[in-house]
């Protein structure tokens, strides 16, 4: 697989990226390397990792607890706190092995730690492959508020080996490939459409062109003025409706891209609503999305709690919710106002 080139950092596969992350290390001459892993990662990754880190220079392992509802600044003031009891300095590398969250924390962290050392992400996910590693977004939730706390700050590097993915659950898969149905939709109908149709799909492929669509887009628009924003289709609801589930005691937490998933559903029906979206895209949507996830029925009386997180979308203005919305495949307008009453028929839409 070809390096593709980011603003300003590489993204590398396989065999090259480990020879390419020694050179890195080499160059720089970092004093020590950091590692920040999960209990998963550690377990399932690290053993992957480590024989390919070609280095002399002292490694420490920082582990901290897995799931969204560690991603948050508690769990950054315990890392940094953790590389300042074990030396770190300016000229430090941290390397964060894992999925969404650690990418996101990690780069967070490397960001903020003595106004910024170096970091490179290995992610060990599909989602984290095909979108959280990729960009220079990083981050942390505030509560249930997802990525409320953040700078943009781009990686020395990113690190893609699919073997990784050997170690994840299908469930976490189909995590990610929320991720790549919204490429397709928004960006490049293909790959919809070869996920619809389920031939001869070649999973390599599938996160290379994906990485090659985020990257176009972020070139174009690094901190998310304009093109970027259709990034975030299916995100606005998606992400309000996956805090409600963190917060909520009673129910079972939803993955990010089953989340996403359902925000894809309801976004397209306010997209035919508002901007004449062609209903038979808003069917066929639906019908792939309902034939890789479980119907997560979105109660009635859970409405009200959604769009109260709604509110706090870390992309309104003047207190406005605005969304990404479409007027064909690959056709978008962006910072539509959607009333609460077209809000509220998406998600009942979902429901039918």
């Amino acid at each position: 697989m070809k390096s593709i080139q980011a603003v300003s950092y590489p993204v590398h596969f396989q065999d090259k990226a480990y020879q390419e992350l020694s050179v890195l290390i080499s160059k720089n001459n970092y004093s020590t390397l950091f590692i920040l892993v999960d209990e998963h990662t550690l377990e399932d990754c690290y053993p992957k990792f480590i024989p390919n880190l070609e280095t002399d220079k002292q490694i420490e392992l920082i582990e901290i607890e897995s799931g969204e509802i560690n991603k948050n600044l508690e769990t950054c003031i315990g890392v940094w706190n953790a590389i300042t009891e074990l030396g770190g300095d300016r000229k430090s590398l941290l390397i964060t092995l894992g999925g969404g969250v650690i990418t996101d924390l990690g780069g967070f962290v490397a960001s903020c730690f003595k106004r910024g050392i170096d970091f490179v992400n290995i992610p060990t996910t599909l989602l984290a492959m095909v979108d959280a590693s990729v960009g220079g977004k990083t981050g942390v939730d505030l509560g249930v508020l997802k990525n409320q706390i953040g700078v943009f700050a781009n990686p020395e590097m990113v690190l893609v080996d699919p073997e990784y993915l050997t170690t994840v659950s299908e469930r976490e898969m189909k995590s990610g490939m929320a991720e790549i149905i919204k490429y397709g939709i928004t960006y490049d109908v293909k790959l919809l459409h070869a996920i619809r149709d389920d031939k001869d799909l070649n999973l390599n492929d599938l996160i290379v062109r994906s990485i090659e669509i985020k990257n176009e887009v972020v070139l174009q628009d690094p901190k998310e003025k304009n093109i970027r924003k259709i990034l975030n289709f299916g995100h606005t609801l998606g992400h309000a409706i996956e805090s409600f589930y963190l917060a909520s005691a009673n129910k079972e937490n939803l993955t990010h891209g089953e989340a996403i998933a359902i925000g894809m559903v309801c976004e397209s029906y306010m997209s035919a609503a508002l901007l004449g979206f062609p209903k038979a895209n808003v069917t066929e949507i639906k019908s792939i999305i309902l034939d890789i996830y479980p119907k997560t029925q979105l109660l009635k009386e859970d409405f009200a709690g959604i769009m109260a997180l709604l509110k706090h979308d870390k992309k309104n203005t003047n207190g406005q919710v605005n969304f990404v919305l479409l007027t064909n495949y690959e056709a978008y307008q962006l910072d539509c106002v959607v009333s609460e009453a077209i809000i509220l028929e998406s998600m009942a839409f979902y429901n039918a």
